[in-house]
C-alpha cells in the first residue's frame, strides 16, 4: 500500500488563481483627437474634392456663363467644406492660429488656381501684352521711354520696373517667356501679400480669430482681376508693404494718449505700437525709399495712391511723419517728369475734360453696358459684392466704435482713394483701382462685424450680451462668409468666356502678325485678344471699335469705308478678326447683338479687303486699295 500524499496546506489549496490584469489601451495619436481631427479632415476631404473636380471642369467648351456652370458640384462642395473647416479652426485661433493659415492659403489655391493647372494658354487675353513687353526688353535690351509706341504700350516702355523684374525671372528660370508662369501670378502674388495684411491686421487687434477672418475676407472680395502678372499686381504689393511698415515703425512719442489704457480699448484692439524717435524714423525713410522708387517704376496710378494714403495718416497725430510724404511726392514727380514725361504731359492735357466729372470718372469699361446672361450676372454680382462689404465694414464703424477708433489709421488709409474719381477716369478702370485700394482696411472692419470681441463684458447685461455674441460667430458670421464666397464666384469667373483662348487662335494672330512687314498696321476690333501687341516695337495698332457703342453703330453701316478712311496712304494695313473679339466686344457691349458677324461678312465681301487666312477662329484681311483705275 503506497504511503499517502501529504495534505497541502489549507490556505494554499484555497488560494484563487491569479487573474489577468486586461492590456492597457493606448492612447489614440495626436491627429486622432477631437480637436486636431476637426481642424485638419475638412482641409483633407476638401482638397480631395478639389483635386477630383478639376479634370472635369469642362473649360474648352464654355457657354454663356464661363466656368460657372462647367464646374462640377464636387467643386462647390470642396468650397462649402473649406468655409465650415475655416470656422472650426476659428475657434482655436487664438491657440493655434496655423490652422486658420493653412485654411486660407487653400481658399487661395481652390479659387484662383483653376485656370492656371487646366489652361493650355494664357488667361485674360490682354496679359500677353505683357509677355511682348518682356521679350522686347530681352531682346533689344533698351528702353525708349520717348518711342510713339501705339496700343497704349509706350506707358510699358515709360515704367519698365515690373517688366525689368519679370524679364530677370524668365532668365533665372531658364524658360522661353513669361507666359509659362503668367497664370501662377494670382498665387504667387497672393501668398506675398498674406503676410503683409496680417502685419497690418495686427497692428490694430490682437485677436486671431479676426485678423483671419479679415485675411479671408480680403481674398473672397478680391475679385477685381489685378493680381495677375501685372504691373498693377506688383506694385500693389509693395505698395501695401510700405504701409504696414509705416503702421508699424512711425508711431510719433507721446502720440497715442488713451489708447495706451487697456479699459479705453475695444477688447480686441492692440496696444499702440512703440513710439519711434526722430533718427529712427529717418533711418525708416532710407529703408522705404528703395520700395517707394520701385513702385514708382512699376506703375503710374500706385505712386498717386500711396502718396494719397500717406497724406491720410498725416491727418492723425499718431503718423503725424511729413517727411516721408515729401520723400514719397519727391520721387513720384522726379520719375514723372524724367522717364514718364511723355504719358504725364499728355495726362495733365486731359486733367481739363475729366476733373470733377464723378459720373464719367466711376464708369467701368469703354461702353459700361454689359450684355449676355455672364457678362450681366458678372457686373450684378460686382456691384453686390461692394454693396456688401460696405454694409459689413459700415456696421463696424457703429459696432466697434472703440475699436475703429484705434484703428483709425486703417479706416483713412481705405478711404483716401476715394477723391480721385473726382480727378480722372484711368481709362475707365478708376471704379475698380479705388475699391482694389481700399479693400484691405473694408475687410478689416468686415471681419470687425462679424467676429464679436473675445472677453466677456461687464455688467449686468453680460447673459444678454454673450447670446448676442454666441448668435454672430455661429449664425452670422458662417452666412456672411457662404454669401461673399457666392458673390465671388460669378464676379470672378462670370466672365470666363472671354478670358480663356485656345491655342490655335493664338497661333492664328501669331503668324499674321510675323507676316506683316516692318510698319504695317494691325487692324482689330479691340486689343483684348492674345498676342494682340507681338511685335508692338515694329508694328502699329489701331483698334477700331474701341469707342462709344452709337458710333460703332454708325461704323457698321460701311466698315470697309470706314477703316479705308483710317488707314494713313501707302500704309500696308491687316484687319485681325477672331473669336475671342467677337466674344469681349459683345460681353462689354462695344458692338450691338450680331455686329461681329456684320462686320465680317462686310469686310470679306468688299474689294478692299483680301482674305490672306481663314480659320475657324479666326479670319485674317489684307488692305488693298482702290487704284485709280479702278474707281468710278
Amino acid at each position: 500500500m503506497q504511503p499517502r500524499a501529504p495534505a497541502t496546506d489549507l490556505t494554499e489549496a484555497r488560494t484563487p488563481p491569479p487573474t489577468r490584469t486586461p492590456p492597457s489601451r493606448r492612447p489614440a495619436p495626436q491627429f486622432l483627437r477631437p480637436q486636431l481631427l476637426l481642424s485638419w479632415l475638412p482641409l483633407a476631404a476638401a482638397a480631395a474634392l478639389w483635386a477630383y473636380a478639376l479634370p472635369r471642369v469642362g473649360f474648352r467648351a464654355m457657354g454663356d456663363y464661363g466656368l460657372l456652370d462647367r464646374f462640377p458640384a464636387a467643386f462647390y462642395a470642396a468650397l462649402a467644406l473649406l468655409t465650415c473647416g475655416f470656422l472650426v479652426a476659428l475657434r482655436r485661433a487664438g491657440t493655434a492660429p496655423w490652422w486658420p493659415a493653412a485654411y486660407c492659403v487653400a481658399l487661395l489655391v481652390a479659387l484662383k488656381a483653376p485656370p492656371a493647372v487646366l489652361y493650355d494658354s494664357v488667361r485674360y487675353p490682354w496679359a500677353s501684352k505683357h509677355d511682348a513687353v518682356v521679350n522686347q526688353l530681352l531682346l533689344s535690351g533698351e528702353l525708349r521711354p520717348d518711342g510713339a509706341l501705339s496700343g497704349n504700350m509706350s506707358a510699358y516702355e515709360q515704367w519698365p520696373g515690373f517688366f525689368t523684374l519679370t524679364g530677370g525671372l524668365v532668365r533665372a528660370f531658364g524658360v522661353d517667356s513669361a507666359a509659362v508662369f503668367l497664370n501662377w501670378a494670382p498665387i504667387a502674388l497672393g501668398l506675398l501679400l498674406m503676410p503683409v495684411l496680417v502685419l497690418i491686421y495686427r497692428t490694430f487687434t490682437e485677436d486671431w480669430r479676426l485678423v483671419w477672418t479679415a485675411v479671408w475676407i480680403f481674398q473672397l472680395a478680391n475679385w477685381v482681376g489685378q493680381d495677375y502678372l501685372s504691373p498693377q499686381g506688383f506694385a500693389y504689393l509693395l505698395h501695401l508693404s510700405v504701409i504696414a511698415v509705416v503702421l508699424r515703425h512711425f508711431v510719433r512719442p507721446g502720440s497715442a494718449g488713451r489708447l495706451r489704457d487697456r479699459s479705453f480699448l475695444d477688447p480686441a484692439s492692440a496696444a499702440v505700437p512703440p513710439p519711434t524717435g526722430t533718427r529712427q524714423r529717418a533711418v525708416g525713410v532710407a529703408v522705404l525709399a528703395p520700395l517707394i522708387l520701385a513702385v514708382n517704376a512699376s506703375h503710374q496710378l500706385t505712386p498717386v495712391m500711396l502718396c494719397v494714403s500717406l497724406f491720410a495718416l498725416t491727418l492723425t497725430r499718431r503718423y503725424r511723419n511729413y517727411g516721408l510724404l515729401a520723400v514719397a511726392t519727391l520721387i513720384m514727380l522726379a520719375w514723372d517728369l524724367t522717364m514718364g514725361r511723355p504719358l504725364f504731359l499728355e495726362t495733365l492735357g486731359t486733367l481739363r475734360d475729366s476733373l470733377g466729372r464723378l459720373t464719367q470718372n466711376s464708369r467701368a469699361g469703354y461702353a459700361g453696358e454689359l450684355t449676355g446672361p455672364g457678362p450681366e450676372l458678372a457686373g450684378q454680382a460686382n456691384v453686390l459684392m461692394v454693396l456688401a462689404v460696405a454694409a459689413l465694414a459700415g456696421a463696424a464703424l457703429l459696432l466697434r466704435r472703440r475699436l475703429v477708433r484705434a484703428a483709425l489709421p486703417l479706416l483713412l488709409v481705405s478711404l483716401a482713394p476715394v477723391p480721385l474719381f473726382v480727378v480722372n477716369d484711368y481709362g475707365g478702370e478708376m471704379l475698380f483701382r479705388v475699391y482694389l485700394f481700399g479693400l484691405p482696411g473694408a475687410a478689416f472692419f468686415a471681419a470687425a462685424a462679424l467676429v464679436p470681441a473675445a472677453g466677456s463684458p461687464r455688467g449686468a447685461r453680460k447673459p444678454v450680451r454673450r447670446r448676442a455674441r454666441a448668435l454672430t460667430l455661429h449664425g452670422a458670421l458662417p452666412l456672411a462668409l457662404l454669401v461673399l464666397l457666392a458673390g465671388f464666384l460669378p464676379s470672378y469667373y462670370g466672365k470666363e468666356k472671354m478670358y480663356y483662348t485656345p491655342p490655335a487662335e493664338t497661333a492664328l494672330v501669331t503668324r499674321a502678325i510675323d507676316r506683316a512687314p516692318h510698319g504695317a498696321l494691325i487692324l482689330a476690333t479691340t486689343g483684348s485678344f492674345p498676342q494682340a501687341l507681338h511685335r508692338y516695337d515694329q508694328v502699329g495698332h489701331w483698334f477700331f471699335a474701341e469707342q462709344e457703342l452709337p458710333e460703332n453703330e454708325r461704323m457698321l453701316a460701311d466698315p470697309a469705308r470706314h477703316l479705308a478712311d483710317g488707314i494713313p496712304p501707302g500704309t500696308d494695313a491687316y484687319v485681325i478678326l477672331t473669336r475671342t473679339q467677337d466674344i469681349y466686344a459683345a460681353g462689354e457691349g462695344l458692338l450691338p447683338p450680331g455686329g461681329f458677324a456684320t462686320l465680317r461678312e462686310r469686310l470679306t465681301a468688299s474689294p478692299l479687303f483680301a482674305t490672306v487666312e481663314e480659320h475657324p477662329y479666326g479670319i485674317v484681311l489684307h488692305y488693298q486699295p482702290a487704284t485709280e483705275g479702278d474707281r468710278p
